[in-house]
């Protein structure tokens, strides 16, 4: 099963994509060697600790990149609408392309995207009906790598006892204090941020509507009737599988086949 490639010329969605890499980077290279590695030759963590930790960080990065790089649900030039959906659709007044309800032209990537919830800069790319679910994904894990980190961190100077051999001549351990003070003002900023996108996207799930939906008042109107959440989770992750929701290293496929899904997965 093919996974398109999608990628968004935009020299600033460039430079945050690039500032999350550098903090996924900064905490996966300096934390194991401060706190794990030595804590661990002396007894005080386990070497599950540490493969839990770079776990998490394989799976925040995996989840990054194909955020990133997923097709969000761009829609083709010259649809294809069947007879039955052609009350579903629309015309975009900015591309002048037809296009389904719910559907949203992203003045910065420069087409319509289905069911588009935001145009999120973090991850360069939109999130779309195609990559929601990577997005949920990234929230999630980037929480779970950043709240360890913290602990960590806290652990290591209120919990744990002090080190009893250290190199100094190591660059790590002359500047630990600045590095740790670092890693722990980066985790709170992420771990906060990301508790609060991650709550939002979670209630526009459970309620089947997007940010700019709600931005802009437009599902006020319509009637819609509502679903369950395990329907419209499954319906985000392209699974009733509860455990593939966490996997980002999937292809997705739509529960629901319609003619834009029929040669296009994430």
């Amino acid at each position: 099963m093919r996974l398109p490639f999608h990628f968004v010329v935009d020299p600033q969605g460039w430079i945050c994509v690039g500032m999350i890499v550098f903090i996924w980077l900064y905490n996966t290279l300096f934390i194991p060697k401060l706190i794990l590695f030595p804590r661990f030759e002396e007894g005080h963590v386990s070497a599950a600790a540490i493969w839990a930790y770079y776990l998490s960080s394989l799976l925040c990065v995996i989840s990054l990149l194909r955020a990133s790089t997923a097709d969000p649900g761009k829609l083709p030039e010259s649809p294809k609408i069947p007879l039955s959906e052609r009350d579903l659709w629309e015309l975009c007044s900015k591309c002048n392309l037809m296009r389904p309800k719910r559907s949203h032209h992203c003045s910065r990537c420069g087409h319509c995207v289905r069911k588009m919830d935001h145009h999120c800069p973090w991850i360069n790319n939109c999130v779309g009906e195609d990559n929601h679910w990577l997005f949920l994904q990234l929230c999630f894990y980037t929480q779970v790598l950043s709240g360890y980190t913290l602990v960590l961190d806290f652990c290591h100077y209120y919990y744990f006892l002090p080190l009893r051999s250290k190199n100094w001549d190591l660059f790590v351990f002359k500047h630990e204090l600045a590095l740790l003070r670092m890693s722990t003002f980066m985790g709170l900023l992420l771990f906060f941020g990301m508790c609060g996108l991650f709550y939002s996207q979670l209630v526009g799930i459970i309620t089947d509507t997007t940010t700019i939906e709600k931005m802009s008042n437009c599902c006020e109107g319509i009637s819609r009737a509502r679903k369950p959440w395990q329907q419209t989770f499954s319906e985000v992750f392209g699974t009733r599988w509860k455990i593939l929701w966490f996997i980002p290293f999937r292809p997705r496929r739509p529960l629901s086949a319609s003619y834009h899904h029929s040669d296009s997965h994430v």
